[in-house]
């Protein structure tokens, strides 16, 4: 899954650009439909919580990847509630 491999080195290495969180999503979308948009949300979940754990310094950066999905999957459900 070629979204994970964005989002994990994006977490490595401590920085993402808002274009790229953006275009995972969709990449993720096409892919797999918004249910792997919801099961990446729950994986990015577990994810922060267990850096926070052990005090990971790109735990911010994990955030901000929960962040985004959950914004992503708000704005689909609003298009789709406008539609």
């Amino acid at each position: 899954m070629r979204s994970l491999d964005t989002i994990t080195e994006s977490i490595r290495l401590g920085h993402a650009h808002p274009t790229t969180l953006l275009n995972t999503f969709i990449e993720l979308e096409n892919e797999g439909g918004l249910v792997a948009v919801r099961r990446m949300e729950r994986q990015l979940q577990l994810g922060v919580r267990a850096m926070r754990e052990r005090g990971h310094p790109h735990s911010d950066l994990a955030q901000k990847w929960l962040n985004s999905a959950r914004a992503y999957l708000i704005t689909r459900a609003e298009r789709r509630q406008a539609s």
